[in-house]
């Protein structure tokens, strides 16, 4: 950077074309001055006159006038300004002008090149009207169906469920009201009830961006699942993420441990809802929401326990005195058709393979069918045996592979899945699994990969563990190869790669579901969303 004192404006205009000092003084000023001086005003005197009635500030804030300005100046000049501006060696000095953001500062030092006195920051045209982003909001059904079940959480019963198809966001929309709360009762604790590692991890990590951003306190975030203890000292104001694994073994050790939390909480939120009857959890949740001023908050996109047992729907239903928020969407019958159109969801193309076992189910294949609400376990240990069933879904995985980036697989058991892994690595894929087995250490990284920018096309495979509390955007297939009866179980498969480009998801979507024509199951879930809604009438 040069000491030089730069280049005077008025050296600017003397070396100037009297077409350029005309065009700053304008028509009516040229004017003036020739009456004033009876027509005979001097080019001088023009100059002289452009030198003090122009605005540099104007000249130097608008793109146009600037580049002429700069036109204007010597080579010398201009080089020594670039220097000053930050121009590296070996690029073209009127290049790195022309391409200058010319931000606020860099104009106020042209000013000063010009021998300016800078007692104010250029002019900058100011917008009548901009937008303010928000950094944790929600879409229009999002806040709409916040505010209906905050009605309900502080009135009458004092419970709700939130129904939420998977991928439309239930957690950012519980944030939000939970953060709320928590604004509006100081100190008070919320508890989050969760079974599972990643559901429990993605709440945590949830409430601490939204806090950031919607919060107005210090408040605490205690993590309590796995090996994290059970340790509730000095937590009277914030969040407990607690695993319901945790709870119920750390109830067992200490019988005062949930009735010493639910002394300080005054709102309890259970995530995959329809869990929350089951008898130990139920315990759980009794013991939270025993204070007068507390609210219990369900979540979950499927608000039944099971596919056709009625009885056990009333009863989760009853639990949450009938209440239920499902999203609302002007113009539609149901809103998951809306939320495909408007592209909040991604528009699933659900497609089925047939592949037979080969041999008929027995007499007591079928008993055994008919008294369970799922396959039974001996069934699918045969079928994931099965040769031609695992010639379907390698087949199935290998035609989506060549139009998807990320594809999720979901085995039939553990075994199950590591076989097909296996196989499709010996074909060439990149193929791995995370199953309830797998080491803490190796699911993170195979998640981690699943959900980076890598361009060569991923499949990750599942037993158990990718069905709910992971989120994998870039995910736009899913390979269903286990048979099952639950709807809320097919939901969940699914959802998992339904996320719309709003919502940071892929506008399309393939799910195909390798099916047995001699086992039921699902090769379609668009009306699992008001699957449920006879049970919830209010009686």
């Amino acid at each position: 950077m040069t000491g030089s004192p730069g280049i005077a404006f008025t050296t600017i205009l003397n070396g100037a074309p009297l077409s350029y000092v005309r065009d700053l003084l304008g028509e009516h000023a040229c004017a003036l001055l020739e009456l004033l001086h009876q027509g005979e005003g001097s080019d001088e005197t023009l100059r002289k006159v452009a030198a003090s009635a122009a605005s540099p500030e104007r000249l130097v804030s608008d793109p146009l006038e600037r580049t002429r300005l700069l036109d204007l100046m010597p080579q010398d000049k201009r080089t020594e300004l670039a220097d000053r501006l930050g121009c590296v060696a070996h690029t073209r000095p009127d290049d790195f002008l022309a391409t200058l953001p010319w931000s606020l500062e860099q104009r106020r030092s042209l000013l000063g090149f010009l021998g300016l006195v800078v007692d104010r920051a250029p002019e900058v045209p100011v917008a009548s009207r901009t937008f303010a982003e928000p950094q944790y909001g929600m879409f229009p059904h999002q806040r709409r169906a916040a505010d209906r079940a905050q009605r309900m959480l502080y009135s009458g019963e004092r419970r709700v469920v939130l129904h939420l198809p998977t991928g439309v966001g239930k957690t950012r929309t519980a944030m939000n009201i939970i953060c709320d709360h928590l604004r509006r009762h100081e100190p008070s604790v919320v508890v989050w009830l969760a079974r599972g590692r990643e559901l429990l991890e993605q709440a945590a990590a949830e409430f601490e961006q939204a806090w950031t951003t919607l919060g107005n306190r210090e408040v605490a975030v205690a993590r309590m699942w796995g090996d994290a203890p059970a340790d509730l000292d000095g937590i009277n104001d914030g969040i407990v993420i607690l695993g319901l694994d945790k709870a119920s073994a750390a109830a067992n050790a200490d019988p005062t441990f949930l009735d010493r939390l639910g002394l300080h909480t005054t709102l309890t939120t259970f995530d995959e809802a329809h869990q929350a009857i089951a008898p130990t959890y139920r315990r759980v949740v009794e013991a939270l929401t025993l204070r007068s001023d507390s609210s219990l908050l369900g979540l979950t996109a499927t608000p039944g326990r099971t596919w056709a047992d009625i009885a056990e729907d009333e009863r989760l239903s009853d639990f949450f005195a009938r209440q239920k928020v499902m999203l609302e969407i002007d113009g539609y019958d149901n809103p998951v058709t809306a939320l495909i159109e408007q592209g909040y969801l991604a528009r699933p193309d659900f497609s089925t393979v047939a592949a037979n076992f080969g041999t008929l189910l027995s007499t007591r294949d079928q008993q055994a069918l008919a008294a369970s609400f799922d396959i039974p376990d001996a069934l699918m240990a045969r079928l994931a045996d099965n040769v031609q069933w695992n010639l379907q879904v390698v087949r199935t995985v290998l035609d989506l592979s060549e139009r998807h980036r990320r594809i999720l697989l979901f085995a039939a058991s553990v075994e199950h899945s590591r076989l097909l892994v296996a196989i499709l690595s010996a074909l060439g894929l990149d193929a791995d699994q995370v199953t309830a087995e797998s080491p803490t250490r190796h699911r993170d990284r195979a998640i981690a990969r699943f959900k980076g920018p890598g361009p060569r096309p991923m499949i990750l495979s599942n037993f158990g563990v990718l069905t709910t509390g992971f989120d994998a955007p870039a995910a736009s297939a899913a390979v269903i190869a286990r048979p099952t009866r639950s709807l809320v179980l097919y939901s969940q498969m699914v959802g998992r790669v339904i996320r719309g480009p709003k919502a940071g998801g892929t506008p399309t979507c393939d799910i195909v579901t390798v099916i047995d024509p001699e086992l039921p199951g699902f090769g379609d879930v668009a009306e699992a969303f008001t699957n449920w809604e006879d049970v919830w009438k209010a009686q």
